[in-house]
């Protein structure tokens, strides 16, 4: 039977399109249903007992309780197509977690297209919205699902909508809210995972906690989109990401392209409700409540209780800043600009997901079974408290638990929100880790049997068919070798070069051929691409793809035969390339070198053997390479890299100092970066609308006053004009201390953008410009085995080469740029994981371990200054004012000078000084231990 459908969709621009399909419906559709004596069951996925209701969740259920949906007590479920195409336009997060529901073996969820069955089928109605009329088509696929199975189990409508519930209720429908559900399933506890509903159109037994209380309201309402979208628009309003500052979380940041600066939002009443990460439309205060950098403070274990104590107006001076100078000081004669502030007015796109943390201990615990209402204390200091409320409390107060924001009134100082699962107990490294995972989004579940089953059987060994293949070049003559971090196992960049006749040499750059076994609208595929990368902890790797690909059938090591993607060049002795050459190849690995072993060799003179030579070789043309970039303008910027020795036994940190870079990395690097530049070029030639490249916006001159200021306050003078210019002042900002070149360089990298992948048909040629590395083109094609990009990369590599039909995705330039940015969401991910991760142990390492060590200054705050140690990479606050104690007019900033002095002159600190401090681990509140550093 073949039907008419009209679609309407709304267009990034706001306009609802309409669109019109011919829609054949069936007849033969199963139910899901094992037990049903009219459908093939050969495929069912619901229980086969029929004393268990099947449930059929309605769009508002789905993304408002997908938490409780997830707990294993919630299931034989059905889920319709038309709910599911409703989820995935509402909550893309919230349709992968359904849609990983349906799929999974063990769960019994059903996905039932009524959109496609004749029975169950709805026409559109002449003066009905869409949001009823998906009411009416998921009340008629009950109504067949009862009609259907003629009584042999009970079939449930679960929703919310009260007008939903009454209508099928008159159409002798069964129905129930999603809480009067969950109350007749027994389990308590299962009630914690509610969220509860805030609009009125919705039914809930304890409605009466939704009316609105004579609470001081305590926030500004937020404005309509209309009117912030016409706001934008006027740029009344300035839209951004807001960016919670990681030492106050009071203070916090909107970059705003439309005014070409940052915005401050101080305090947490001018934050109003937005969560860091939150997209939000700001608008700037008066200017005379502008405040300058010198105002900004540390926020101090403790203070937010304080602070949201007091709910002062967003002009009030004694707000959450604590400031300890009066805007008209004495010593604002040489004060720089003001930074532009600015108040939340609106929420344009929400960062909410789940959180973990612990309860902050009460007083006097609620008794066992009953509700208790509980502040939820995430690890995160840049997010607020949560208020919860939850019937197993005593269970929970020496756990790390997760929890999920819900709604955030204007009468609560705290936003509300359920709790959604336990992780494990406070301390325990293990459950530590698991938290930090989950907090940055990071799957870490083991790959599923559907997966697994893309790889081709072990061992494996390059085929007569591979040889044969005309498509690869045999390079198994080669003295290819790789040099790689002590005990990789995941090789996925190998070298050669060799000297030719007319005196040039021929380079070669062979990366790992993924492509060859991650095919693309695969299960692996899929995976790889949701995943993004690799994610390297302190103790361990979470891979993108399975281990059997990434430590066997693709990793380059050493005398195993391998297939590879191959950049091949011919150089002159002065580094000049001649020619390009691109091939699949077949290579044999003669060595799997670390850094180390591979300067080692490099440092002998004893050492002529050809391999030692070739190093030799490639390091030479490498060094020339490297000056010709930092002459074009390449940055050389330095980062706080830590690096720990783990006992094998216990994994706990034996030792910890930053990570040292030799000429050998600096020589492999040279190289992946010739590689990735030629790449970009070929690709963008042949697909100069689809190539997935990366680029480096110029930072603004805004992003780097704080490293000019710093510089001026100790007589530097840095041009910021170009990257050339940049790079050239950092050449000649040394002293008489061998470490403060590398700090320059560190408050530099700090400075800039970050760097993102993005598909060439979305900007233009200029805009593809990479600024640290002072490239008019650049991707990634040198990791496949740790990052998705290098896998769509070589896919545009192969197909320039006409060795593969370019994928159809590449088509379709909207799920490119999806793909790219998810890329970049990973990406940033997996480096705060990281990070994390290295906090963690950090803690872990100091907390039997005391002790004094020199630090530098680097940024001035006016109750106290942040620190970097360089002996450890480590970075945080220290100071000036005692616990607790405000130390008004005690001490002022001069800002000019980068320093902060003590009133009577006694004493001063200024940016780049090195002090003593003592460091050791504390926890001035329960369950959350912190370094904390002090002077000594």
């Amino acid at each position: 039977m073949l039907q008419s459908k009209v679609f309407s969709k709304r267009t990034r621009g706001g306009k609802v399109q309409k669109t019109v399909r011919e829609v054949y419906l069936r007849d033969d559709l199963p139910c899901g249903a094992p037990f049903c004596k009219v459908c093939d069951t050969s495929k069912a996925r619901l229980s086969p007992s029929a004393s268990s209701p099947i449930l059929i969740v309605d769009t508002n259920v789905v993304l408002s309780q997908i938490d409780l949906l997830e707990n294993p007590a919630m299931d034989n479920v059905v889920v319709l197509s038309v709910v599911r195409d409703e989820v995935k336009n509402r909550n893309i997060a919230v349709f992968k977690r359904i849609e990983t529901l349906c799929y999974n073996s063990t769960r019994n969820f059903f996905v039932f297209y009524n959109t496609l069955h004749k029975d169950t089928f709805v026409h559109d109605v002449s003066g009905e919205s869409p949001n009823d009329r998906n009411d009416r088509a998921i009340r008629v696929a009950t109504q067949w699902y009862q009609n259907h199975l003629g009584g042999q189990t009970r079939v449930l409508l679960i929703t919310n909508d009260r007008e939903n519930k009454r209508k099928a209720t008159e159409e002798g429908i069964s129905a129930e809210t999603i809480e009067s559900y969950v109350k007749s399933l027994g389990q308590p506890n299962l009630l914690d995972l509610l969220v509860k509903p805030v609009s009125e159109d919705v039914e809930m037994e304890d409605a009466d906690a939704l009316r609105p209380s004579k609470r001081k309201v305590l926030y500004a309402e937020h404005k309509p989109m209309s009117e912030i979208t016409s706001g934008l628009r006027c740029k009344i309003y300035h839209q951004g990401k807001l960016r919670v500052n990681r030492y106050n979380p009071f203070e916090a940041y909107v970059g705003s392209e439309s005014i070409g600066d940052e915005i401050i939002i101080y305090g947490r009443t001018n934050m109003n409700r937005a969560f860091d990460g939150d997209v939000v439309a700001v608008e700037l205060l008066p200017q005379d409540q502008w405040r300058e950098e010198k105002f900004l403070s540390i926020a101090d274990e403790g203070e937010e209780e304080e602070e949201e104590d007091v709910h002062l107006a967003p002009n009030s001076a004694d707000d959450a800043l604590r400031n300890t100078n009066p805007p008209n000081s004495a010593d604002d004669k040489n004060s720089v600009p003001c930074r532009p502030a600015g108040c939340v007015i609106g929420i344009i796109k929400r960062n909410w997901h789940s959180y973990s943390g612990s309860l902050e201990p009460l007083p006097m615990p609620a008794a066992s079974g009953s509700i208790a209402h509980a502040l939820f204390v995430p690890k995160d200091r840049k997010i607020s408290k949560i208020r919860i409320q939850t019937r197993q409390l005593e269970n929970l107060l020496d756990q790390i638990i997760v929890v999920a924001v819900d709604s955030w009134d204007r009468q609560s100082r705290y936003p509300s929100g359920h709790y959604v699962r336990k992780i494990g107990e406070i301390g325990d490294r293990n459950v530590e880790n698991q938290a930090v995972l989950m907090e940055n989004d990071i799957c870490d579940e083991p790959f599923s049997r559907q997966i697994l089953n893309c790889l081709p059987p072990l061992p494996w060994s390059v085929s007569a068919e591979d040889l044969a293949n005309p498509i690869r070049m045999d390079l198994r003559h080669l003295l290819v070798f790789s040099v790689d971090p002590p005990g990789c196992k995941d090789i996925d960049d190998a070298l050669h070069c060799t000297t030719l006749p007319n005196g040039n040499f021929e380079v070669g750059v062979h990366i790992a051929d993924v492509t060859n076994f991650v095919h693309p609208g695969t299960p692996l595929d899929d995976e790889a691409s949701q995943r993004g990368t690799s994610v390297y902890l302190v103790e361990r790797r979470i891979d993108m793809l399975p281990k059997p690909l990434t430590e066997d059938i693709c990793s380059l090591r050493a005398d195993v035969e391998r297939l590879a993607f191959s950049v091949i060049w011919e150089m002159t002795p002065q580094a000049e390339i001649i020619s390009t050459r691109y091939t699949k190849s077949i290579i044999k690995s003669c060595a799997a070198l670390s850094y180390v072993e591979a300067q080692a060799r490099m440092d002998d003179s004893r050492l002529v053997d050809p391999l030692t030579t070739d190093l030799r070789d490639m390091n030479t043309l490498a060094k020339i390479m490297r000056q010709r970039r930092i002459e074009r303008g390449a940055l050389t910027l330095a980062s706080a890299e830590v690096k720990f020795q783990i006992d094998t036994e216990t994994h706990d940190p034996l030792d910890i100092g930053m990570y040292q870079i030799r000429e050998a990395n600096q020589m492999v690097e040279e190289f992946m970066l010739a590689a990735n530049v030629s790449v970009a070029e070929k690709i963008l030639k042949h697909f100069p609308l689809c190539s997935l490249l990366r680029r480096h916006p110029t930072p603004t001159k805004e992003m780097l006053e704080p490293l000019l200021r710093t510089a001026a306050a100790i007589g530097l003078n840095l041009d910021v004009t170009s990257s050339k210019a940049l790079a050239d002042s950092l050449d000649r900002a040394v002293g008489d201390d061998p470490y403060f070149n590398k700090l320059i360089r560190i408050l530099a990298t700090r400075c800039m953008t970050q760097a993102v992948y993005f598909c060439s048909g979305d900007l233009s040629p200029p805009e593809f410009h990479h600024y640290g590395l002072a490239s008019p083109l650049y991707t990634h094609f040198t990791s496949p085995i740790r990052r998705y990009a290098d896998v769509i990369v070589h896919r545009l590599l192969a197909a320039s080469l006409e060795i593969n039909k370019l994928p159809q995705i590449f088509q379709d330039r909207t799920q490119l740029t999806s793909i790219a940015e998810n890329l970049n969401y990973r990406h940033r991910n997996a480096q705060m994981a990281s990070r994390a991760s290295v906090e963690l142990h950090t803690l872990i390492y100091f907390r039997k371990r005391p002790t004094d060590e020199e630090a530098r200054i680097v940024k001035i705050r006016s109750n106290g200054f942040i620190v970097f140690v360089p002996k450890y990479g480590i970075e945080g606050p220290v100071y000036l004012t005692p616990r607790g104690e405000k130390g008004d007019g005690e001490w002022f900033v001069d800002e000019q000078q980068q320093q902060v002095k003590k009133m009577d002159g006694s004493v001063s600190y200024s940016v780049l000084q090195s002090v003593k401090i003592h460091m050791e681990v504390v926890e001035p509140q329960p369950n959350r231990p912190k370094l904390e550093l002090s002077l000594i």
